[in-house]
């Protein structure tokens, strides 16, 4: 269950700054729509934000962490589909007319966020032709993220669709540590743990990531980029294009 934050020095309907890169873009008329009805909540590591089929009550904008998404045959068959943090929002079908998606969405990595009831974003959406254009814009990005993801995991090595997702994941959060585990790059990369192990030594070798007990340290972010290979590129610089730099420490030129 979301865990609602206990306090906050800046009330909601105030001017502020927002680290979510969605909210952040929003002009003040928009902001007026969606703000009022904001809501900050602790987003705590395997808190599940959507359960597959069932109805969305809130939708989420995460400050701080990172969703997966993941995809399952059976309770032993589960593989990452996609991620984001900061980048997105949870509940993006709500633009699209639904409520509903066959897909779970956990955190993977804790954080914050805002939280909104859907019904609340939807009469946002309908009022503001801006905000649903931000929202869809959106969502084409995490649409180009995942059609990448399918095109490394049919094609790419090991070690590339690693370095792939910790580039990712680098581009969501501050600093270069990333917290994360063996037994969890398994599931969301959907190998066995011995490959993980061995396509880190791989990039560990080659001088680009330092992994200790349940953190990867980034070295090299170029290095990185280049060992992850093709699939690595055309989600971000969409992203880029339609909304913005993924990371906050490049200048914002992108209009929305």
């Amino acid at each position: 269950m979301f865990l609602p934050l206990s306090s906050r020095s800046t009330p909601l309907n105030a001017p502020t700054t927002y680290q979510n890169r969605l909210l952040a873009r929003l002009g003040p008329d928009d902001l007026a729509l969606l703000q009022p009805h904001l809501e900050p909540v602790d987003l705590p590591v395997g808190l599940v934000v959507i359960e597959p089929d069932q109805p969305i009550t809130h939708a989420v904008f995460p400050e701080t962490g990172l969703c997966s998404v993941i995809a399952s045959l059976q309770e032993r068959s589960r593989v990452e589909i996609g991620l984001y943090g900061r980048d997105g929002l949870v509940g993006t079908v709500l633009a699209l007319g639904s409520n509903r998606v066959p897909h779970q969405t956990f955190m993977q990595v804790s954080g914050t966020g805002l939280r909104i009831e859907a019904e609340a974003l939807t009469r946002a959406i309908e009022a503001s032709a801006s905000l649903r254009l931000l929202i869809l814009r959106y969502t084409q990005t995490f649409l180009v993220q995942t059609a990448q993801t399918a095109l490394a995991n049919a094609s790419a090595p090991a070690e590339e669709r690693l370095a792939r997702w910790l580039a990712m994941y680098h581009d969501r959060q501050d600093g270069d540590d990333l917290s994360v585990t063996h037994e969890f790059l398994s599931m969301m990369l959907g190998v066995r743990r011995p490959t993980v192990t061995v396509a880190l030594q791989m990039l560990e070798g080659a001088g680009l990531v330092r992994a200790q007990r349940g953190r990867v340290r980034v070295l090299d972010r170029r290095g990185l980029i280049e060992a992850a290979g093709p699939a690595y590129g055309p989600a971000e610089a969409e992203y880029e294009r339609l909304i913005g730099p993924l990371r906050r420490d490049r200048d914002e030129r992108a209009e929305p």
